[in-house]
């Protein structure tokens, strides 16, 4: 499994960027695909995280924000966010989740990096 994701940049303050995470095979084999961001010297903490239902949740910071879909045609999962602050700057990473005979197998994506700043 292959998820490549796209889309990062610098962008100022109140503006917007896309994300996008494609994965090589069908999304739908996954239980869950979410984001996550990195800032320097912190810890990876989730962002988004959606359901093969569709079923969504966020991180408190990001809510109202920031928005995770998903295109099963295309393979992709998307994070549209909005309003963006200087404290979302970090590298955000894709991942998916598949849970069988209750083992979680996670797949990571190569980060991608988010820039805020004036």
């Amino acid at each position: 499994v292959q998820l490549q994701a796209s889309g990062g940049g610098l962008v100022q303050p109140g503006g917007s960027l896309r994300l996008s995470c494609a994965a090589s095979g069908s999304i739908l084999s996954f239980n869950t695909m979410g984001w996550y961001r990195q800032a320097p010297g912190k810890q990876r903490d989730l962002v988004a995280v959606i359901s093969s239902g569709g079923s969504t949740d966020y991180a408190d910071s990001v809510k109202g924000r920031f928005t995770i879909s998903r295109d099963n045609a295309k393979n992709t999962v998307y994070l549209q966010m909005n309003s963006l602050r200087p404290e979302d700057t970090a590298v955000y990473y894709c991942s998916a989740r598949r849970v069988v005979l209750s083992k979680r197998y996670d797949y990571w994506g190569q980060g991608t990096l988010v820039t805020v700043s004036s």
